[in-house]
């Protein structure tokens, strides 16, 4: 096992990674889905959208939404009657979670402060577990990966919404170019937080391609695994079922 891991462009230890990124999310929690809304004019609803579309959740379902901070996934999800657990290791995007849930009001999630590395959860205890831009974020994707089948029942299923690398010719360039250099900016007007957003975007490029990421989730255990490119790569579906 590595001593360091990547925390953007740079090799950090585990444990300086689990604290920075803890210190990002605690800073940009207030303005996440405002600067989700600016940064893709509008288009991580979609993509949303589509995700949970390919989830399915059915009434009574029991489902895991792990990341899922302020709750824009659960929503979509207990609409269709599942029963869905709403966690993340930051209790601040926890809190305006509960609080945008209170506002709509949407009663009956389960709101859960986890690790994603060490569930607290039964084994065998959810029907499905999804994890919607944050897997990215986790310090151990493997063990986090781990934790999904296991606490999953035979049958279940899991999904990852999450960037990736687009394979678009010219739209790769303009969207790094974009990412670097206006996204930040972006950050600091609207969040007042440039450096926690010039993370975020370096975090993206660190991530694993789309063909490697789906062996991670094969080594996890999961079998008939899938990935489902938007916008040639941008964002990425990934699904595998524990069977």
């Amino acid at each position: 096992m590595n001593d360091t891991v990547s925390f953007g462009y740079e090799e950090v230890s585990p444990e300086e990674k689990t604290e920075r990124v803890g210190a990002v999310f605690s800073s940009v929690a207030r303005k996440y889905d405002v600067m989700n809304d600016a940064m893709s004019a509008g288009m991580h609803r979609l993509w949303k959208d589509r995700f949970v579309r390919r989830v399915k959740p059915r009434d009574g379902e029991a489902i895991l939404d792990m990341a899922g901070g302020t709750g824009d996934i659960a929503f979509r999800m207990a609409a269709h009657g599942a029963s869905v657990t709403v966690s993340d290791i930051n209790q601040d995007m926890l809190d305006v979670g509960i609080e945008r849930a209170m506002e709509r009001g949407i009663d009956g999630l389960v709101w859960s402060r986890q690790n994603a590395e060490a569930l607290t959860f039964p084994d065998r205890f959810f029907d499905a577990y999804t994890i919607a831009f944050g897997i990215r974020n986790v310090t151990r994707i493997d063990l986090a990966l781990a934790e999904a089948f296991r606490v999953l029942r035979f049958g279940g299923r899991f999904f990852c919404l999450e960037f990736s690398t687009t394979e678009w010719p010219g739209f790769k360039e303009a969207y790094d170019a974009y990412s670097h250099k206006l996204v930040p900016r972006l950050g600091k007007a609207i969040a007042g937080d440039a450096e926690s957003y010039r993370y975020l975007i370096e975090s993206i490029r660190r991530f694993p391609p789309m063909p490697e990421f789906e062996a991670m989730i094969r080594a996890a255990g999961f079998r008939h695994s899938r990935v489902e490119p938007i916008l040639g790569g941008l964002v990425a579906i990934h699904s595998g079922w524990k069977v």
